[in-house]
């Protein structure tokens, strides 16, 4: 069978497939499906806003723009239910609050540490002569372990915390198997410190995002298996017949990453042009099939949850889920143009990236049309700013990577800083900010305590966001100046890396940025964990047990 065969039967049967899942929706897709989309809300509460990271005064500003815009739904009559549903709540609240509250606090310390490495891996790619006295402090070192902490480090704690936390509200039940979930957050931290050890020794399997030895991974593996399997248990006790959107991409990455990491570190079995190929399946796999369905769901349950009604079309975000799971599996590829790699390979994944516009369309159409009306609530809710803006940056990073996937611009890009850019405008500027506004808008029910000091999260905002700018922007046009020398015959290669020298130190300027930003953060982590401060406002949840009648209470307050 030939390549223009193999590509034709393989888009054919993708848009099939696609379209048959679009047929068997409902023929107004863009109208409000009231039933699926209000599963994450109890009764009556559809009009009235909730953000925990707001101050009084932030949430009566909040509240007035939703009231203004006619959203607010008040029934006495549903009060008892309500108060019911509320109770019902800060049960399953309760039997989260230490297993996330453990996550979060690991995703905090790898967070730091990863930020602190970044930043002395950048100053030495213009400043090489910093920090040479030790060997595990060189750029090749103090860069893979950066690399490493953030990708096993703060973004699977912060997901899996966030994740476990959601699950039970959206299931209306306790989570079930909390055990399992932090036996496995003690295996995969262990197995990461080895691992982290063994890289900073120079002991590594030297394949970018898989360098720890399979030896240590295995400890990963089971970890990520265990902290899946509350998943299992609670959906097997759920009280709710539908499973909203979020518990799909949830539940989805959450059995991925397993078995993604998995066939990327089995022993044996990879090697030479084969061994390329799947390094970056893996690598964009462990993006598009892990974090960016951690997410998406995580977009999907808190912007509704603050603005205060649902999801625009529920029948959209299906096809959203659906694309996603079609045409991601193959989009690595591009990465390996000009390699020795079989031409329809390539080809293949240039398809499949640009396959990937719907999925990326169908969660930006709805995200707009969500937010419709609603814009202003983001100048009033701190945890509104960062989920809007990381799901903008979702829409940013997709279009630019199925750019990027185009061999015309990976002739330019491949092998530059502009790669490096992209990368961070995915898994940073989407997927730790929104991480960012899912934990403002969860500790507060973890630890039944507000934020003390509201203005940090605008500080650690601002920081993040104008150190990202700066840090994806610096590079993205070093990256393409960068690009252009290289491919000119006439000019020595020297040049290529001279060019890049100011847009390095820019990328220094927006990490450092960044950095102090995650300070901030941690630091305000640590003041609320430790209840620091005054209580502004009663708390909505747990923390301690209480009896029904205290229970009860506090719902109605």
């Amino acid at each position: 069978m030939d390549t223009i065969t193999v590509l034709l039967l393989t888009f054919i049967l993708s848009v099939t497939g696609l379209g048959v899942f679009i047929w068997s929706l409902r023929r107004n897709m863009f109208d409000e499906n009231p039933e699926a989309a209000s599963v994450i809300f109890s009764t009556g509460e559809i009009g009235h806003v909730e953000d925990p990271s707001a101050t009084p005064e932030q949430r009566a500003g909040l509240q007035q723009v939703v009231t203004d815009g006619g959203k607010a739904v008040v029934d006495p009559s549903l009060a008892s239910e309500l108060k019911k549903e509320l109770v019902d709540r800060l049960e399953a609240d309760q039997s989260t609050a230490y297993v996330t509250f453990t996550f979060l606090c690991c995703a905090i310390v790898w967070l730091v540490f990863a930020s602190t490495f970044g930043l002395i891996s950048s100053i030495k790619l213009h400043n090489p002569e910093f920090l040479t006295e030790y060997a595990w402090l060189t750029f090749g070192r103090t860069r893979t372990l950066h690399l490493n902490m953030v990708a096993y480090g703060w973004c699977p704690m912060a997901a899996f915390g966030v994740a476990i936390w959601m699950l039970p509200r959206l299931l209306k039940t306790r989570l079930y198997g909390g055990r399992f979930a932090l036996l496995g957050c003690m295996l995969w931290n262990a197995g990461l410190i080895a691992g982290l050890g063994s890289i900073a020794v120079g002991i590594n399997d030297g394949l970018e995002w898989l360098e720890i030895p399979w030896q240590i991974s295995i400890l990963l593996v089971l970890g990520g298996a265990l902290i899946a399997l509350p998943l299992v248990f609670t959906l097997r006790n759920r009280k709710v017949e539908h499973l909203y959107v979020s518990i799909w991409y949830m539940g989805a990455a959450l059995f991925w990453f397993p078995v993604l990491y998995l066939v990327g570190k089995m022993p044996g079995v990879h090697f030479g042009v084969e061994q390329a190929t799947m390094n970056w399946w893996f690598g964009h796999n462990v993006l598009g099939l892990y974090y960016t369905p951690i997410a998406l769901a995580s977009v999907y349950y808190f912007l509704p949850k603050i603005v205060g009604r649902p999801i625009q079309s529920y029948n959209l975000s299906l096809i959203g889920f659906w694309a996603l799971a079609f045409f991601y599996g193959q989009v690595g590829g591009h990465h390996l143009v000009g390699g020795p790699v079989p031409h329809w390979l390539i080809t293949l994944s240039i398809v499949q990236s640009m396959m990937m516009i719907i999925p990326v369309m169908a969660f930006s159409v709805n995200q707009h049309l969500t937010m419709r009306g609603h814009f202003k609530t983001m100048y009033y809710s701190p945890t509104l700013r960062f989920i809007v803006l990381g799901a903008m940056m979702y829409t940013v990073s997709s279009f630019e990577g199925s750019l990027e996937a185009l061999r015309s611009v990976s002739t330019v890009a491949h092998f530059t800083h502009f790669t490096v850019a992209h990368a961070h405008l995915g898994l940073y500027a989407f997927f730790s900010i929104v991480m960012f506004g899912a934990i403002y808008f969860v500790m507060p029910r973890v630890m039944s305590w507000e934020w003390p000091h509201p203005k940090l999260i605008i500080v650690h905002f601002w920081l993040v966001t104008l150190g990202i700018g700066i840090y994806v922007v610096g590079l993205s046009i070093g990256g393409w100046l960068q690009g252009l020398a290289m491919l000119d015959a006439a000019k020595p290669f020297m040049d290529s890396v001279h060019v890049t020298m100011p847009w390095l130190e820019a990328r220094t300027v927006g990490g450092a940025m960044m950095t102090l930003g995650h300070l901030v953060f941690a630091v305000h982590f640590v003041q609320m964990a430790l209840r620091y401060g005054t209580s502004r406002v009663g708390p909505a949840l747990l923390h301690k047990r209480k009896s029904l009648p205290e229970r009860q209470a506090i719902a109605g307050a």
